[in-house]
């Protein structure tokens, strides 16, 4: 039986008060009986929670009180134990590393398509201007191999560091198309298209939600294999089951 709920969830908004709020998470997700990861640092927060359905959104509607934290929006999926062993809050450098300190989401996203959009695009073809459309994996090679949309540029970047140079030696593929941009659960793809619009590349969106949004809002067309996921599910079919997807 189902019971766990699992939870991935993350927003870009300066966070000065990292080291206190590490305290007072820690201590919140420990009472409360949860285990997974929560990453804070100056440039926002990225959290994977898993345990009782009551207790994990008991924990995200605490935070909500914090004016900063208001919108978050976790995706869910289920399983039927926790993949996670402890409990683990950390301040980094960044929530997700690039390395490339003017990329600052919190003052301002790049824009976004919905999982639906982006169905109904690879559906039709192209975009609602009628121009080429193309998926970005903004991913860790290793990650792609367990699966990823049809026909997605893929790098072959093995950390997300690699991604500005990458980005910068195909720049010229990409001019004349729409490019969306993507990633397990949106935190990569929204600085990664942050990036192609400050590198002068005009027709580019990230997916909102990542792929982990496009499997719950969507039936998973156009999109081949599982989905990598760092815990001890590993990989996650387009129906969010931890089943070893077809082709993965």
């Amino acid at each position: 039986m189902n019971d766990v709920l699992n939870i991935s969830c993350y927003q870009f908004v300066p966070l000065p008060d990292a080291h206190a709020l590490r305290d007072l998470l820690h201590e919140r997700a420990t009472a409360a009986q949860l285990k997974g990861t929560i990453l804070l640092a100056e440039e926002g927060i990225n959290f994977f929670l898993a345990g009782p359905a009551q207790a994990v959104r008991g924990f995200v509607d605490a935070l909500r009180t914090d004016a900063r934290f208001a919108d978050l929006a976790p995706k869910e999926s289920w399983s039927d134990t926790v993949p996670f062993r402890k409990m683990l809050v950390k301040v980094k450098r960044e929530i997700i590393r690039m390395d490339h300190p003017t990329i600052q989401p919190s003052t301002g996203r790049a824009p976004a398509v919905t999982p639906a959009t982006l169905h109904r695009w690879l559906a039709q073809g192209h975009d609602d201007e009628g121009r080429e459309v193309v998926t970005l994996d903004t991913r860790n090679a290793f990650e792609v191999d367990h699966g990823t949309f049809d026909n997605a540029i893929d790098w072959r970047i093995d950390k997300f560091t690699e991604f500005p140079p990458a980005l910068r030696a195909h720049k010229e593929e990409l001019a004349d198309k729409t490019v969306v941009s993507f990633c397990t659960g949106g935190i990569r793809c929204e600085k990664a298209a942050i990036l192609m619009r400050e590198e002068g590349l005009p027709h580019v969106y990230q997916l909102e939600g990542g792929i982990l949004k496009y499997f719950e809002e969507t039936d998973g067309a156009h999109y081949h294999g599982g989905c990598f996921v760092f815990d001890e599910r590993r990989v996650l079919a387009a129906d969010l089951s931890t089943d070893k997807p077809e082709g993965a």
